[in-house]
């Protein structure tokens, strides 16, 4: 399952240097998270980073992106392919 950030975030600017896969920006508003991107540091860490790192706890899972441990595996291999 992806992360997201809600409409809680500071601004803080720690999750986005935080993240291995370049998966979070400064969106219009808050920082945002970019499903295809996010494997919850699947591969990386024991947990996501940005959720480590976040001050004001305002990172969830998405309901709207469940995947499974092995389907962020998937895609992290994808991700390291795309990039290599």
């Amino acid at each position: 399952m992806a992360l997201l950030i809600n409409s809680l975030c500071i601004n803080c600017d720690v999750c986005e240097p935080a993240c291995p896969n370049q998966a979070i920006t400064q969106g219009e508003e808050i920082y945002i998270i970019h499903p295809e991107r996010c494997t919850e540091c699947v591969g990386h860490f024991d947990e996501p980073q940005c959720v480590v790192v976040c001050p004001v706890e305002c990172i969830d899972k998405d309901p709207a992106h469940a995947e499974t441990e092995q389907q962020l595996l998937l895609k992290l291999l994808r991700l390291q392919e795309e990039s290599a």
